[in-house]
């Protein structure tokens, strides 16, 4: 098979754009990803050319996916009225009654598929609920989820969700091939993650959650800034230097007035299942100390158990496949901690601090 190069691809997109506004093109084994940096009141005219330059890459030999987006890095002039903004001052999101972040500090504590198993809780109590995976870098929505396949538009210009188990979510898993890196700068990462939140049709939800990007970096601030967020759930394992990290995290959405509802422990204890001793693996407990200090709310702990190790890799997340299973129970059960912190924030109230024993 022949090897496509980035001069190929900028000699191909030479004919459509301005080279100028071509940005952060990365070929790589027959992969291409690349932006276009425009003004932001031309998004709606460049949607148009932003497809034909995909085309036009695709069309090279050698090429076997292609990914481009429009990235905003200009000042806006004169342009379109702006669109209607929530009491945090922050563009809405037409339809969407609420926006859950479920956030952490650091990779690997299982933020995902708290993110995943919460959003089909919520669903499972007669919740309108969408998901928008935001970690652009590390998408794992598709396959917890059990979700192959592309996006497709009605009209060329507003994406449909892919759906399963109930909901409709978004991922960049859904639009690039599972072992392709995004190697992409910050403005390309807020402009895909615009994309996926405002260009698509969620339809009426009561909620959407959205799983963030781990960390307190540049894109979980923006997110946090730009984004009206009704609240944030913090996820952690109890240990210390994860609890160290997810302070980091909750610190971060107070500083942007965010409502913090609470913290999850995950991977909490361990259960044998032969013998039924348990062992706190990574301590136990942590969480509960650092709410408390942090004062704000426990929200629940999820053990950590094959059980859902297994329901995940396979795409059929706990809530779903063993409903009445105690992890299971568990998720269903900080679900509705967190309905009950939604209604509150909208209500302007502040809901009653929940004590667990």
């Amino acid at each position: 098979m022949p090897q496509v190069n980035a001069e190929d691809v900028r000699a191909a997109l030479a004919k459509l754009v301005d080279p100028a506004i071509i940005d952060g093109l990365m070929v790589k084994d027959g992969k291409v990803q690349f932006a276009l940096k425009i003004d932001p009141s031309e998004a709606q005219k460049m949607e148009p050319v932003r497809k034909a330059a995909e085309q036009a890459v695709d069309a090279l030999p050698g090429v076997l996916s292609v990914t481009a987006v429009l990235t905003a890095e200009r000042a806006m002039a004169k342009g379109p009225a702006a669109p209607k903004t929530s009491v945090s001052g922050k563009p809405e999101i037409p339809g969407i009654r609420a926006i859950v972040a479920v956030a952490s500090g650091k990779g690997g504590v299982g933020k995902s598929t708290t993110a995943v198993n919460l959003a089909l809780g919520l669903a499972a109590r007669g919740q309108k609920v969408g998901l928008l995976d935001a970690d652009i870098y590390g998408p794992s929505v598709p396959r917890l989820l059990g979700i192959s396949g592309k996006p497709t538009s009605l009209d060329g210009k507003r994406l449909l969700p892919m759906r399963n188990w109930g909901i409709p979510a978004m991922s960049m898993g859904f639009l690039v091939p599972e072992d392709t890196p995004m190697i992409w700068r910050g403005p390309m990462v807020m402009s895909a993650l615009n994309q996926m939140l405002r260009d698509v049709e969620w339809g009426q939800l009561d909620v959407l959650i959205v799983d963030m990007p781990p960390g307190t970096g540049d894109a979980q601030l923006t997110m946090a800034q730009s984004v009206p967020l009704t609240g944030a759930v913090i996820v952690s394992t109890p240990q210390d230097i994860a609890l160290l990290d997810a302070r980091k995290g909750l610190n971060m959405f107070r500083k942007v007035d965010v409502p913090v509802f609470g913290i999850v422990e995950n991977m909490s204890y361990f259960t044998c299942p032969h013998c039924g001793e348990r062992s706190d693996i990574f301590a136990h407990g942590g969480a509960r100390r650092t709410a408390a200090e942090l004062k704000t709310d426990f929200l629940g702990e999820i053990p950590l158990h094959i059980e859902i190790r297994e329901t995940s890799d396979d795409g059929r997340p706990i809530v779903m496949s063993k409903p009445d299973s105690p992890h299971a129970k568990a998720y269903l059960a900080i679900a509705d901690l967190v309905a009950e912190k939604i209604d509150a924030a909208l209500a302007g109230a502040t809901a009653p601090r929940i004590v667990i024993s």
